[in-house]
């Protein structure tokens, strides 16, 4: 299954995303994470488009293909980065799409369902799957993110830039060979000495500095009456059992529209790349029994206690 590249401007910026499938069964967002790309979402976008979904894998700003910001402190911010989903929405005429959100992607998607921000996307998400992401996120690991998204290192070969991918994003788990290079060559840029860098704007860890709290989006997740599934990595240093537990007991956890699952052997955060973790998103999504051209609420997903399914 192909897709397509394109471009949309959103927000007065220009904004990269890949396009996977038809709409036979409905839209889907999938938002990669903080120094990712809309690239990280392949398998799952070709698995769901085999099965008659649409799929729309963006390109933050300041990541990938899209624009950087011309205002880091003032941009790279989820307040920001919803407005340029509304817009996104608006241009590919979705009015209804479930949100598929990797880390920040997550993050994200919490807070367009919210409809804080942008009150216009509250009705327009019907479900929201967040990968390793929750409305608290563990500081020392918000610290390491940081120490290494600012300060991206520079390489002479893609062999080198690729060797240190597979050592940063070893939490991900499993990735073969040929996933492990597509990561890297759609994770690069070249500087002008020549050398190659990670593909994103290291101001975007503005959003740090400038907006310390940005991440502490309980407030959100309490306006959210959509059914809403973790993906937590069981090693994951960034989404504690704790924080994952705490999904339960708010928002549309007290409504039983919450789910928790841990994948085994996975840190932060799964890659969504093998047969037991595009199942379980897959799943999700279809158990709401959404129709393309019903815009009626999604049927909850019952609420289960955290369990652990097997790797791969």
């Amino acid at each position: 299954m192909s897709f397509t590249s394109n471009y949309a401007t959103c927000a007065g910026r220009e904004i990269h995303y890949t396009e996977w499938g038809t709409a036979e069964r409905g839209t889907v967002i999938a938002w990669h994470g903080l120094a990712r790309t809309g690239r990280d979402m392949d398998e799952l976008a070709q698995h769901l488009a085999a099965r008659g979904w649409r799929v729309v894998c963006p390109d933050t700003l300041g990541r990938g293909l899209s624009q950087w910001s011309r205002d880091p402190s003032k941009e790279y911010k989820l307040e920001f980065y919803a407005r340029i989903a509304a817009d996104l929405f608006d241009q590919l005429g979705i009015e209804r799409a479930h949100w598929v959100g990797t880390s920040m992607g997550g993050a994200l998607g919490t807070v367009c369902a919210s409809g804080l921000f942008q009150p216009q996307m509250k009705p327009r998400i019907a479900s929201l799957l967040l990968n390793d992401n929750a409305p608290q996120l563990a500081a020392p690991a918000l610290q390491r993110i940081r120490a290494y998204a600012g300060n991206p290192p520079a390489f002479d070969t893609m062999a080198e830039l690729e060797s240190f991918f597979r050592q940063v994003y070893k939490p991900f788990g499993w990735l073969s060979d040929a996933q492990w290079r597509r990561l890297a060559e759609t994770s690069t840029r070249r500087l002008p000495d020549g050398r190659i860098t990670p593909h994103y704007d290291p101001a975007m860890v503005r959003q740090f500095i400038d907006h310390p709290n940005d991440y502490d989006i309980w407030q959100h997740y309490d306006e959210i009456r959509i059914p809403v599934l973790l993906l937590r990595g069981a090693e994951s240093d960034l989404v504690l059992r704790e924080a994952a537990e705490g999904l339960m007991l708010r928002g549309p956890g007290l409504l039983g529209l919450t789910r928790v699952v841990e994948i085994a052997g996975v840190g932060h955060a799964p890659a969504l790349n093998v047969p037991e973790q595009l199942e379980l998103v897959t799943q999700f999504i279809e158990q709401q029994a959404f129709s393309p051209t019903r815009t009626g609420d999604a049927r909850p997903v019952p609420q289960a206690q955290l369990s652990t399914p097997s790797r791969h």
